[in-house]
């Protein structure tokens, strides 16, 4: 084989010109646009290449499938995986520390790289027996097979990754680590989403929300089923503060000339922008920015990069003279989670999508599913809703109360979104895709979403299990799956065919 350029047409990453690896665009943004959110914890993915050479015996088969030849050859496969890792870390949109290839060749090898520091180990199976990849995926760490067909010299796990090493020559998968879904075939595009997922879930585990006014059931009275799930589940630590203390740093805040004044400006930066508009009183925008500090100093002095409130309508109203909904969105969009109600049911949802895609969430409520249709609504609403840009946005009372600001978002008709409508205890999760086709104005909360459902309606129609629904723009329902198998949460993608 040599110097042989791989030849590929739909789903290589070879550019034989060249001489080259280049990822292609298929899947794989050549250069994507970052997110303006705050970045999260990089993912450390370790590649590895697993191989073995041939040796001849007479009378007896013993060549295995597999384009790799000799040392020289392997080398030079282990560079081309090299110059393909750098590029896909080029590529993805969230941060990927790529750590520098291991080769393995042995047992002691493959127990060397499974102990490897990472987060998730992007396997090369080239070759090798099955007790080495075994050794690999009970590293404790995901593991994401690539095999090659068209895009480098083919593998002899293209053959054999099914049969023989997840389902260990029996019928059904007998792997325990590891599925067909961790397996992918030439297309750099599949590693991306996977990393995105697995990216998402490494940020989204062990947040901290800070929970204003305590933790408060909202759908079951007296049970705190939420707060459990996400403590045991995801990690989470949960810091609660009474709305007296929150009271009392307002009023120290409204002491604080220094305070007003910045809050004044930051008002009047807001209100000048193009794409905003005031149907409230000023001062309630003046309110929203003081009481945005005293939640921001909360949340750094607590370490948490999540708020909640557990009495939006009752005396938090009266301590910061509006309702959060403001506060909320101004959160959201700098890439926090701020979400109403500290009963945890919607939260998890709403901070895996924002590390996964590196966009805030619409935390919303449902209603009733109907010809393939549904409507959202709510108050608190980030204006950022594609990660960089705001969408025009009128700044007016909340609807219930009709007092304080809000935020009335104009949703960009005709965007694809992902929604999640997790049930009570947020332990089992209903996805799916859909796309908006109008921003009504109905006497509800004000931003509102009418969408056409992509896949069966008539499942949440019957299966509806919560009430609230949380909304990114794009489709993310591939790398939601991906993660929610890791955390023993149920998923039921209704948009899958």
């Amino acid at each position: 084989m040599g110097d042989s350029k791989y030849s590929v047409s739909r789903r290589g990453f070879l550019d034989a010109a060249a001489g080259t690896a280049a990822l292609t665009t298929v899947g794989v943004a050549a250069s994507p646009a970052r997110s303006a959110l705050l970045p999260g914890k990089p993912l450390r993915v370790k590649p590895v290449l697993a191989w073995a050479l041939n040796v001849k015996r007479e009378l007896t088969s013993w060549r295995g499938y597999g384009g790799l030849t000799t040392r020289a050859e392997v080398d030079q496969e282990a560079r081309r995986i090299e110059a393909e890792c750098r590029k896909l870390a080029e590529a993805a949109e969230f941060p990927i520390e790529m750590l520098p290839l291991a080769m393995v060749n042995s047992t002691g090898e493959a127990a060397a790289a499974a102990d490897t520091d990472a987060d998730v180990l992007l396997v090369y199976a080239s070759a090798g027996p099955t007790k080495w990849f075994e050794a690999l995926a009970a590293s404790g760490k995901p593991n994401v097979m690539f095999l090659r067909q068209n895009s480098g010299p083919f593998y002899l796990y293209y053959e054999i990754a099914d049969f023989r090493f997840l389902r260990k020559s029996e019928e059904a998968p007998r792997e325990a680590n590891m599925d067909a879904d961790d397996v992918v075939v030439d297309d750099y595009g599949d590693v991306l989403w996977r990393l995105r997922a697995l990216y998402g879930l490494k940020n989204a585990r062990g947040t901290r929300s800070l929970a204003i006014g305590g933790l408060r059931s909202y759908s079951v009275p007296g049970q705190k089923l939420g707060p459990a799930h996400v403590r045991d589940a995801w990690g989470y630590g949960l810091v609660t503060v009474s709305d007296d203390e929150v009271g009392r740093r307002i009023a120290a805040a409204r002491a604080d000339a220094g305070a007003m004044q910045q809050a004044e400006k930051q008002a009047a930066e807001l209100l000048a922008q193009p794409n905003v508009t005031l149907g409230t009183e000023r001062r309630f925008v003046v309110n929203s920015f003081l009481a945005l500090k005293v939640f921001k100093d909360l949340m750094k002095e607590n370490d948490c990069t999540n708020v909640g409130v557990a009495n939006c309508m009752g005396s938090i109203i009266r301590v910061l003279d509006t309702p959060p909904c403001l506060i909320f969105s101004l959160l959201n969009d700098e890439g926090y989670t701020a979400f109403c109600h500290t009963d945890y049911t919607h939260t998890p949802p709403g901070v895996l999508l924002r590390w996964i895609s590196g966009k805030p969430s619409f935390i919303s409520n449902s209603h009733f599913p109907h010809h393939g249709s549904l409507t959202l609504a709510h108050c608190a609403t980030p204006r950022r809703m594609n990660g960089r840009d705001m969408e025009p946005t009128k700044i007016v009372t909340h609807f219930e109360s009709d007092y304080g600001a809000a935020t009335r978002v104009e949703f960009t008709k005709g965007t694809v979104i992902t929604n999640i409508i997790p049930n009570l205890t947020c332990t089992k999760w209903q996805g799916f895709r859909a796309t908006i086709v109008d921003t009504p104005n109905y006497p509800a909360c004000r931003s509102q979403i009418n969408m056409t459902i992509d896949g069966n309606w008539k499942k949440l129609l019957y299966g509806i299990e919560g009430f609230h629904t949380v909304t990114c723009y794009g489709d993310y329902l591939k790398e939601v799956g991906y993660a929610l198998k890791r955390t023993g949460v149920k998923w039921q993608n209704i948009s899958e065919a």
